[in-house]
């Protein structure tokens, strides 16, 4: 049910009181007015600054003070919509709880008490008799709308603008999760920082709208360097698995359930970050990186709060992929020893997979799989838990030719053969490592980089796989019994 129909229902049922949480107040008040007169119900608004008032008429003398607003509403025996916006600080006052409290239950036919704040929790005074309610953000169809529009008053104004079709749908599907107002704002500000509106212009809009709903910092809107997953060496398991999934969706087949996410281990280095990163690319959606260590405050419920935050951000982003990097720095299963906070985050975390929206695509990576708790990892949370080992000779030579050919160098001109041979044991990054600094070497002595170059780096470099030999080893044991092959 949409905001309109939804607020019918309400108004129609003459429920007394409730709650609004709404971040876009014309926009809540437009749809408000719409719905009372459709009902035929006159509405009047409350504000701190200029009292109460009915529409079209002048504010009610001495009404800025909420108690003396809500005594004006006690004597009216009219219908009416009784709007109080951002009451939520006057619901500061036990005086104003208990008025309100009263009125809902002296309510008259038709009257309808609304107190609008940022959030709709209900105080404990209210609980049973107020209704919570929320301001869905505007649909696709009301953002396409909105473009449009902007776009006739962009071209008003001698700026100019070409967007098709399709790119007015990408433009507006950007958009979600946005009020009407900040919409149009960030479609306005690319327009002239850039002097006009195109399709180039989506990647700055989509950066800005990042930017605006990150308040806190949790968050952070990534830029893949790699262009799509088949310039990745290895992980043959993982890119059939996405592919064969990805094309039963677009068949559109029944029963089909959407993509939730999958959990990334393995040994370090091999690949799980750059997986994230050109997945997402692959997908043409945004890559929003979620930081647990930066969930932790020093308040109590600070660190509840910016997980609420930050995971009501990325729905607002949907479609959106969430990478969540060593996810057992936030939700390792390490018992009460700082107060219950790690359990908490657990289950909010736990109760929005569960609910999330199907928009957005979890690509979690860990490190120490072995910490996190079982709840996290039982099937259902992920599509798919997959392992990434250490890249054998097939990949350790595109590895080399990726990297190289990164650097401006034609792999036909190295033993890639030998180089793999010689990189036994080494990880992407390792490799990655080898060959920069077999390039200074060369560049230094005044040499073309050459094989023998690279193996020489690789030489004087001990990988993990032989500096951590029995964590390796132990990670490798977990994931033979408990993971698929990546």
């Amino acid at each position: 049910m949409d905001n309109t129909a939804d607020l019918r229902v309400l108004l129609a049922s003459e429920y007394p009181l409730i709650l609004a949480e709404t971040k876009d107040e014309q926009r809540f008040l437009s749809i408000v007015r719409r719905v009372a007169a459709e009902l035929d119900i006159p509405v009047w608004t409350w504000s701190s600054t200029r009292g109460l008032a009915k529409d079209g008429f002048d504010p009610q003398y001495r009404t800025a003070d909420p108690r003396r607003a809500l005594d004006w509403v006690a004597t009216l025996t009219i219908p009416g919509v009784f709007v109080f916006a951002d009451a939520h600080t006057a619901l500061n006052d036990p005086v104003v709880v208990r008025h309100a409290k009263e009125i809902a239950q002296g309510a008259k036919k038709g009257q309808t008490l609304v107190l609008t704040g940022p959030s709709r929790k209900v105080p404990a005074e209210l609980q049973g008799l107020a209704v919570p309610w929320a301001l869905k953000p505007p649909s696709e169809d009301e953002l396409e709308r909105l473009v449009r529009r902007t776009m006739f008053d962009l071209s008003g104004r001698g700026l100019p603008v070409e967007l098709n079709d399709g790119e007015v749908t990408a433009l507006a599907a950007t958009l979600r999760g946005l009020s009407i107002s900040d919409a149009e704002r960030l479609i306005q500000r690319a327009a002239f920082e850039t002097g006009g509106l195109d399709g180039t212009d989506l990647a700055g809009v989509r950066a800005a709208k990042a930017e605006l709903l990150n308040v806190d910092g949790v968050l952070e809107l990534v830029e893949a360097e790699v262009g799509s997953l088949d310039q990745i060496g290895g992980l043959d398991g993982i890119k059939e698995w996405l592919q064969r999934r990805q094309s039963a969706l677009a068949t559109g087949g029944a029963g089909l359930d959407p993509l939730r996410g999958i959990l990334l281990t393995g040994i370090p280095g091999c690949g799980k970050s750059l997986v994230a990163k050109t997945l997402a690319r692959t997908w043409e959606q945004p890559l929003v990186l979620l930081d647990p260590a930066r969930l932790y405050g020093s308040y109590i419920g600070e660190s509840e709060q910016r997980l609420a935050t930050a995971l009501s951000t990325v729905d607002a982003m949907a479609p959106v992929v969430l990478w969540i990097d060593e996810i057992e720095k936030g939700f390792a299963s390490g018992g009460r020893a700082d107060g219950g906070v790690s359990e908490r985050l657990l289950g909010s975390f736990l109760r929005w997979m569960q609910d999330r929206s199907d928009d957005v695509f979890l690509v979690a990576t860990a490190n120490d799989v072995t910490s996190l708790p079982p709840e996290l990892l039982r099937k259902g949370r992920f599509d798919e838990l997959f392992f990434i080992d250490l890249p054998d000779a097939v990949a350790r030579r595109d590895i080399f030719a990726i990297q190289l050919t990164k650097r401006e160098h034609d792999p036909a001109g190295f033993d890639l053969t030998s180089l793999a041979e010689a990189s036994r044991g080494y990880s992407g990054a390792e490799i990655e490592a080898a060959v920069v600094g077999a390039l200074y070497r060369a560049l230094a002595g005044g040499k073309e980089l050459s094989t023998e170059e690279i193996v020489v780096e690789l030489g004087s470099t001990v990988p993990l796989s032989i500096s951590r030999a029995e964590d390796v080893a132990a990670l490798r044991e977990w994931g033979q019994q408990r993971a698929i092959a990546a």
